[in-house]
């Protein structure tokens, strides 16, 4: 999120760096290589055919084409010294223990090919100096680059073990509800940010939020998790979704306040979010109950079309207070209950979504495109599709070129019906 303004967040739990279990990451990495900046790979992982490293080959073939175009010239066209390169590429590609093998396989090739010569048209030592120490040089390099890698495969590692907490995954049918979920960093490196959605069943019926925590950076994770924390807790436990409203607005003052006694000024302690809580009535199968922070309202997609619920008057969460005198907690938004029919599905999105720009600067026509492709084919309300259409479409309309964290959730009852 950018300043007060609101965001939009999705859903089926996928990044565009992640699998879906069927290779839609690597579909949407080779369509939109701007958006999936793959993060810096593996040396087992550089060019590899057939799951079989083949990063050994480029350094093997210079080698050979310099030993042979040395050999094959006169002696005016000595390039032997040219093989110093050789390390210097497998240092690029290949492991340390590939490195080294080419920086001493070009050091033996040097004194072979340079031998073939009469003395007179020897390279001679200093070359020879060239070639061993820059397959040293290489070889360090090498080290230095691959103790890099695994550093960033261990922070990797850890993103995920904290994208995982935040955004837990969700299995099929939870809490009685068809969803599908995606999120796009903008910043695939960091691979998790200020949104964050989840779906929490209860004997009271199941409640869903999806938000997005003004800023960036570990502060806005953090209050995105203490945010969900809370939810799971009162969204089981309390009977009245105003008041899993009352505990959100609550959490978000006492956070900041926790930030502060810490010692931690500045953008942490003023942080707010945006958010869209729902309910769903399990005595009310045709109906869904919604309280809106300052968020864009939900789009609904079905058989009957496309309509966009009314935007609620509720300020974000942590700016409850400016309704207040400040002595006084302040009041949650109102709960405003919706019809719902069968089939029909609850789009939700962050506004990496509306706030997708084309190159002439216009913005995405998320219900435009919504309604365009409900036309064509009625099916695509399905959850999956869905936001599958809608990620799609925003790459499309981006280029590729995502100036904000992007999430997409689409939730309905199951089997059509009640919970």
């Amino acid at each position: 999120m950018r300043d007060a303004r609101p965001r939009v967040s999705l859903g089926p739990m996928e990044s565009v760096t992640a699998r879906d279990g069927r290779g839609g990451g690597r579909r949407l990495r080779e369509r939109y290589p701007q958006a999936a900046r793959r993060a810096v790979p593996y040396r087992q992982q550089v060019l590899r055919v057939r799951g079989r490293s083949v990063a050994w080959v480029p350094p093997l073939v210079l080698l050979a084409v310099i030993a042979l175009a040395d050999v094959n010239t006169g002696a005016d066209f000595r390039i032997v010294s040219w093989i110093v390169l050789v390390p210097g590429i497998a240092a690029a590609i290949c492991g340390v223990w590939g490195t080294a093998v080419f920086a001493v396989l070009s050091v033996v090739t040097y004194v072979a090919v340079d031998s073939l010569w009469p003395d007179a048209y020897q390279a001679g030592l200093p070359d020879f100096i060239l070639v061993t120490v820059g397959g040293v040089l290489a070889t360090l390099a090498c080290v230095v680059r691959v103790r890099g890698q695994e550093r960033v495969l261990r922070m990797q590692n850890t993103a995920d073990t904290i994208r995982a907490t935040v955004l837990r995954p969700l299995p099929p049918g939870w809490g009685g509800l068809e969803h599908a979920a995606v999120y796009l960093p903008a910043d695939v490196e960091a691979r998790v940010g200020g949104d964050f959605y989840d779906i929490q069943p209860g004997p009271h019926g199941t409640r869903v939020l999806l938000g997005d925590v003004q800023g960036k950076g570990l502060g806005a994770v953090e209050m995105a998790a203490a945010l969900l924390g809370t939810f799971r807790e009162a969204g089981y436990h309390e009977p009245e979704l105003r008041t899993v409203a009352e505990r959100l607005e609550t959490r978000v003052r006492r956070h900041r306040q926790h930030i502060a006694d810490m010692g931690r000024g500045g953008q942490d302690t003023d942080r707010f979010a945006t958010a869209v809580l729902l309910g769903f009535p399990p005595d009310t199968p045709d109906a869904v109950d919604l309280v809106s922070f300052g968020h864009e309202p939900p789009l609904v997609a079905g058989p009957c079309g496309v309509r966009v619920l009314p935007p609620g008057d509720g300020l974000p969460l942590g700016l409850g207070e400016l309704m207040t005198a400040g002595a006084a907690p302040p009041a949650p938004p109102a709960v405003r209950r919706f019809p719902l029919a069968a089939g029909e599905t609850l789009l939700l999105t962050t506004d990496g979504v509306t706030e997708a720009r084309d190159g002439a600067g216009a913005f995405y026509p998320l219900a435009t495109a919504v309604t365009r492709a409900l036309a064509a084919d009625p099916a695509a309300a399905v959850p999956r599709r869905l936001v599958a259409l809608v990620r799609d479409g925003v790459l499309r309309h981006s280029r590729g070129r995502l100036e904000d964290d992007t999430t997409m959730f689409a939730v309905r009852r199951g089997d059509g019906g009640g919970l």
